[in-house]
C-alpha cells in the first residue's frame, strides 16, 4: 500500500484544511475502494475548485456504473453474459478490452484479465479490475488539469497519482512495510506521475499467476513508479505474479522503476530507483 498522510477523516465527511498547508481533502468510496483527492495551493475553497473535485469523482462513479464486476446491471456484466453487444456498449468498454489484451502481451501473460477467479462463487470470469483502477483515475485526473497553479494528489486504494507545479514541494509518498502493516518501509518524493503497489499485507496472496492459475506467493510487495498509473498498476500486478524474476523484467521497461520485497523479506530495487 502507498500512503501520503493519515488525516483521520472518514469517507463522506466534509473536506477540511490540512494541518500546516493551504490544502483541502475530499474522500469518497467509489469502485469499492476509498479514493482521496488532496489539492494544495490558492483558493482551494473556491466554487471552481469544488466543481473540479465534483467532476473528478463524478467521472469515477460513471466508470463504476459501466465496469463494476459486482453490479449485475453494469455494461461489463451484461456484455460478459452475452446480453450486450460490444458495438452497443459505451466506447470505453472496447478501449478497456483492447488495453487488457495489450497488457497481457506486454507482460508475457503475467497480467491476464481473461480468466480470473470469480469473487462471488466458483469458476472464472473476465475481470479487468487490475487495470481498470489506474485507467479510470488517470482519465478522471484530466479534470484536474485546470488546477494549473495547484498541486494535487489522488490516492485510490493505495495507488497514487500526483502533480506538483514548478516551485512547489514534491509529494512524499510512503510505502507500507508488508511484514508490519502500518509501518513505513520507504519514502519516495514524487513531483509528477504514479506510484502503484501490489502487496500481500492486507489481502494475502490475492494475485493469481495466470500460467499456473494459483496464487503467487514469491513476492510480499512490489512498488512501481512511472509516468502512467495505468501501466504502473499493471506492471506491479504482473511483477507480483512473476515472482523472483520480476525485477530483471521490470528493469527492461523504459520510464519505470521498481522496488520489490521477496517472500523472505529481502528488498531489492531497479538501478534507477530513487535513493532514500
Amino acid at each position: 500500500m502507498t500512503t501520503l498522510s493519515k488525516t483521520g477523516r472518514r469517507p463522506g465527511e466534509p473536506a477540511r484544511t490540512l494541518p500546516g498547508t493551504a490544502g483541502r481533502t475530499w474522500v469518497e468510496r467509489v469502485m469499492g475502494i476509498p479514493v482521496s483527492l488532496v489539492v494544495r495551493g490558492p483558493d482551494v475553497r473556491s466554487p471552481a475548485t469544488e466543481a473540479i473535485a465534483a467532476e473528478f469523482f463524478g467521472h469515477l462513479r460513471r466508470v463504476d456504473a459501466i465496469f463494476s464486476t459486482y453490479r449485475t446491471d453494469s455494461q461489463l456484466s451484461r456484455w460478459a453474459r452475452g446480453e450486450l453487444a460490444l458495438a452497443d456498449a459505451d466506447p470505453s468498454v472496447r478501449e478497456v478490452l483492447v488495453l487488457c489484451e495489450l497488457a497481457r502481451q506486454s507482460t508475457g501473460g503475467y497480467f491476464d484479465a481473461r480468466s480470473l477467479p470469480h469473487p462471488l462463487g466458483p469458476g472464472t470470469r473476465f475481470d479487468p479490475s487490475g487495470l481498470l483502477k489506474g485507467w479510470a483515475v488517470q482519465r478522471a485526473a484530466r479534470h484536474l488539469a485546470d488546477l494549473d497553479r495547484h498541486g494535487w494528489c489522488v490516492n485510490a486504494g493505495g495507488d497514487v497519482l500526483v502533480h506538483a507545479p514548478a516551485g512547489d514541494a514534491p509529494w512524499r509518498v510512503g510505502l507500507e512495510d508488508p511484514a508490519h502493516p502500518g509501518r513505513l518501509l520507504r519514502l519516495v518524493d514524487a513531483r509528477t506521475g504514479a506510484v502503484a503497489t501490489s502487496s500481500t499485507a492486507h489481502r494475502g496472496a490475492h494475485v493469481v499467476d495466470p500460467h499456473t492459475a494459483r496464487p503467487a506467493t514469491g513476492t510480499r510487495a512490489v512498488t512501481v513508479i512511472g509516468p502512467s498509473l495505468l501501466w504502473a498498476d499493471v506492471y506491479a500486478t504482473a511483477a507480483a505474479a512473476r515472482g523472483r524474476g520480476a525485477l530483471a523484467w521490470l528493469a527492461t521497461i523504459d520510464g519505470y522503476e521498481a522496488l520489490r520485497v521477496d517472500s523472505d523479506g529481502t528488498i531489492d530495487a531497479t538501478a534507477g530507483w530513487p535513493a532514500d
